[in-house]
């Protein structure tokens, strides 16, 4: 069996997590701005949006599995690693001369053309993804160092240090991306952000991954229970080896292939409003980037209240499962208000959106891990990034594609969506008896 570890502090990952968070959600104020100025449309954002989660779908999952066999920290590192090394690549788009490679005019996807910087932002945001096991192998660590008792209190911190990274990021562009060198400057901070973070891992943090613990039997013991149970149990004295699991074996895990499901449907919603909201919001809002800085740290802002004292309160009153039905039903509310073009309906849209995410997500998350157990923690939440980045891809693509078509109606589709997962989240309430 494995003997679970309970003494690793939490800050050093909280810490890490925030500026991972931080570097990334600092270019989302003004990427979209980017890739029109490179020449680009709503279906080529959509798309190089989706890059990172098409990559991560292939890396996400021998990730898991490989924090299970070498550690969380030794995995972590090379995610890192991998971020960093996709933001220096980023940087350089930035320089290059902006030439003409490809001009497509088309009905359905609009007229964009392919330039070389995009090509070298698509290589940048590719890189990023293949190492892009950060959020699995953080979950994994997490759960290593979590009891039943203080599960969903430790996802809830979790969601508070992202949320806190999605403050200061937009924020930082939004002042950053003000200047006279736009861009540069931070993409410039998203560099550095990744250095801290790498150090931040390599010195600070702990290794987490629970030991494998043989539980020595007598062999005349052994021998007892083979006779009275007629059959041999290896699972009582030895530990299952997580290198040796499949991708298979992770769905005969019981009700895990029905979470995998509901993960996959949130990612999907979420990430078709992912893509089509910035566009609504330089074409449809007219915003800046400063404006678009200002709604991403408002938004994260209240995520941070409604996932700190709000979660623990509900907590103590209402079940896990409970909070993923109530907060998918505020969530698919959410994104009906989202298609108007008045900024107060907007940001009162931003509102329910933090409600219902923070109510939902680490409550779901919570029981995602619990199901999961502890030998293969690693490989479950490799395979439920594999979903959520194949979601990503899809809604990421489609979101692009569908605000090209029907504009803001795009977001009736996101909330169908979640709708969707409110129906299906009701058979948790069967999982939580079993």
């Amino acid at each position: 069996m494995a003997v679970v570890n309970k003494q690793v502090p939490l800050f050093p990952l909280l810490l890490s997590n925030f500026i991972g968070t931080m570097g990334f959600s600092i270019v989302l104020p003004f990427l979209v701005f980017l890739v029109i100025s490179f020449g680009g449309n709503s279906i080529v954002y959509g798309i190089l949006a989706a890059i990172y989660p098409t990559f991560q779908l292939i890396g996400a999952p021998i990730l898991g599995r490989w924090s299970d066999t070498f550690g969380r920290k030794t995995i972590l590192l090379l995610s890192n690693g991998g971020t960093l090394i996709g933001w220096i690549v980023f940087l350089f788009a930035l320089f290059l001369p902006v030439e003409n490679l490809y001009s497509v005019n088309s009905v359905v996807v609009g007229s964009f053309v392919i330039t070389l910087p995009l090509v070298v932002l698509f290589f940048a945001r590719a890189l990023d993804g293949i190492t892009g096991g950060n959020v699995s192998v953080a979950n994994a660590y997490l759960a290593d160092v979590s009891s039943d008792k203080n599960r969903s209190k430790n996802f809830g911190k979790m969601a508070i240090s992202s949320n806190l990274g999605f403050i200061v990021g937009p924020a930082l562009a939004g002042i950053l991306g003000g200047t006279v060198y736009k861009e540069i400057l931070p993409v410039l901070a998203a560099v550095f952000i990744s250095i801290i973070a790498l150090a931040v891992v390599g010195f600070a943090l702990k290794e987490s991954k629970p030991k494998a613990a043989v539980v020595a039997i007598p062999v005349s013991e052994k021998n007892n229970i083979r006779k009275v149970f007629s059959f041999e149990c290896k699972e009582c004295y030895k530990a299952p080896n997580p290198a040796n699991l499949k991708f298979k074996d992770i769905f005969k895990i019981k009700h895990i292939p029905y979470l995998l499901v509901l993960y996959f449907f949130v990612f999907l919603g979420f990430n078709v409003f992912y893509t089509s909201f910035p566009t609504h919001a330089v074409v449809g809002l007219k915003w800046s980037i400063t404006e678009m800085g200002i709604f991403y740290s408002v938004l994260s802002g209240i995520m941070i209240l409604v996932q700190g004292p709000v979660l623990r309160k509900a907590l103590q009153k209402i079940s896990e499962e409970k909070l993923v039905i109530v907060g998918s039903l505020i969530l698919g509310a959410n994104f009906v208000f989202f298609a108007s073009y008045d900024v107060i309906l907007i940001y009162g849209a931003a509102i329910l959106l933090a409600i219902g995410n923070g109510l939902m997500w680490p409550s779901f998350m919570s029981i995602l891990s619990k199901r999961a157990g502890t030998v293969s923690q690693g490989a479950v939440q490799g395979v439920a990034s594999s979903f959520g980045s194949l979601a990503s891809i899809i809604g990421l693509i489609i979101g692009g594609l569908l605000y090209n078509l029907i504009g803001a109606t795009t977001f009736l589709i996101s909330a169908g969506v979640i709708f969707l997962v409110f129906i299906l989240s009701f058979q948790l309430l069967k999982i939580k008896s079993d």
